[in-house]
């Protein structure tokens, strides 16, 4: 870590918290697993799965401050959405496209509609932290991108633009070695992403991103550091996407089964289950209560996805034009006062 980073004292862990981080992660590796084979039975149309990247979006979600800071997700930060709150039925209404940013309300969350632009979130944070040091209301924004969307344009305008304006935004890395078919070694001079922070400025960490303690502990000092009006900071999580890029992905076509299991470390699910046993922390009774909540929890989910209906076509006339031109006002009124007699 950076000197001028806080120690990691700022996320005093409890022994609850260790448990409830266990939990959660359960949780959202089983949902994660099901949303696979909700798109596989036709529910939602597709899926960016995070198998193997549970601790590293746990471990960041559980030490945010949901009144003060806000989330810039990508398209694959389910496990940040389900460990800060945010309603999963909801969330999951935009992998079913029936809703163009989920039912959610991102103002109420503080969790930004999922971003499928590549970056394009890591710009929007930017903009909505310096807003934070005009205001001084004293959160901060959090960014997550993976180590293939680093090499974006936008990476380098955001940082540059945070760094200079001391914005308190944490850049949350997710490198789990893979741009979608592509090796970290093959679109990341040198490896690494938290390497380019000293050309900006700005501290960072690398963290292994299979421990969920030492992300949590990580990303509460960046947190720290941002919201103390010192400037971004940057996280890099070491991880690995065992699974494809999405479910329209093949990751057989670009590595090997052996090679997968070689290179993937250690499973966090299992790490964080070892630390509890060696620490006295829970026994098999509490894994198995984990993981039966966990399975009642994507049922509920899943019936809830079920029920979801179509969305009222009107909806493109409400929120797609600023202004409709006559033609289509004509056209929407025409539709509501059909859809009034059906």
């Amino acid at each position: 870590m950076a000197a001028e980073l806080p120690g990691l004292d700022h996320a005093v862990l409890t022994d609850d918290d260790q448990r409830r981080l266990y939990r959660l992660m359960v949780a959202v590796r089983r949902l994660d697993e099901s949303a696979i084979r909700w798109q596989r039975q036709g529910l939602i149309p597709g899926y960016a799965p995070e198998l193997g990247q549970e601790a590293a979006q746990v471990g960041s979600g559980y030490v945010l401050d949901m009144s003060r800071d806000f989330v810039f997700p990508t398209y694959r930060e389910m496990g940040v959405a389900r460990t800060v709150g945010v309603d999963m039925v909801e969330y999951m209404a935009t992998h079913k496209a029936t809703w163009h940013g989920g039912l959610y309300d991102p103002a109420a969350s503080r969790f930004a509609p999922i971003q499928a632009v590549v970056a394009g979130s890591v710009l929007h944070a930017v903009g909505w932290a310096h807003a934070q040091t005009m205001d001084g209301t004293g959160g901060a924004a959090i960014t997550y991108f993976g180590d293939g969307a680093s090499s974006q344009g936008d990476v380098h305008e955001a940082m540059n633009f945070a760094a200079v304006m001391k914005a308190p935004v944490v850049f949350f890395i997710q490198n789990n070695g893979w741009a979608i078919s592509v090796p970290t070694e093959r679109q990341v001079a040198g490896g690494s992403v938290a390497a380019r922070a000293s050309g900006y400025g700005i501290p960072s960490l690398q963290v292994d991103g299979n421990d969920v303690v030492a992300v949590a502990k990580a990303t509460a000092a960046a947190l720290a550091h941002a919201r103390s009006g010192k400037g971004p900071a940057i996280v890099e999580a070491m991880t690995y996407r065992r699974g494809p890029h999405s479910t329209s992905d093949d990751p057989g076509r670009y590595r090997t089964l052996e090679a997968e299991r070689a290179d993937a470390g250690e499973d966090p699910i299992q790490h964080m289950r070892a630390h509890l046993l060696a620490e006295g922390l829970a026994d098999e009774a509490f894994f198995e209560e984990a993981l039966a909540a966990a399975k009642a929890e994507e049922e509920r989910i899943r019936e809830g996805i079920i029920g979801l209906g179509s969305r009222p076509g009107t909806e493109m006339f409400d929120f797609v034009y600023q202004e409709p031109t006559p033609a289509l006002k004509a056209q929407a009124r025409a539709w509501r006062e059909e859809s009034e007699h059906v």
